[in-house]
C-alpha cells in the first residue's frame, strides 16, 4: 500500500519502485515450492509484480532524466 500511496500522492516513482520492490522479497506463497511445481496463478502475480516494479523504476528514472 506504500508503494502505491507514494506512485499516485507523492508521485515519488523511485520510493514506490523500491517500496514495492521490498515486498518480492517475502514470497506471500510457500517459499519452499520450485518454480516449477507452482501453479500458473501464482508465477502469473510474482512476474506481474516484478513488472509494475521494473515500470515504475524506468518510469522515475525516464521522469528524472531532464
Amino acid at each position: 500500500m506504500l508503494g502505491f500511496y507514494q506512485a499516485v500522492a507523492n508521485h515519488d516513482f523511485i520510493q514506490a519502485a523500491a517500496s514495492l520492490g521490498i515486498g518480492m522479497a517475502f514470497d506471500p506463497f510457500n517459499p519452499e515450492q520450485k518454480w516449477n511445481e507452482r501453479p500458473i496463478w501464482q508465477k502469473v502475480v510474482l512476474i506481474a509484480h516484478l513488472a509494475l516494479v521494473a515500470a515504475l523504476l524506468g518510469f522515475g528514472i525516464g521522469l528524472d532524466d531532464k
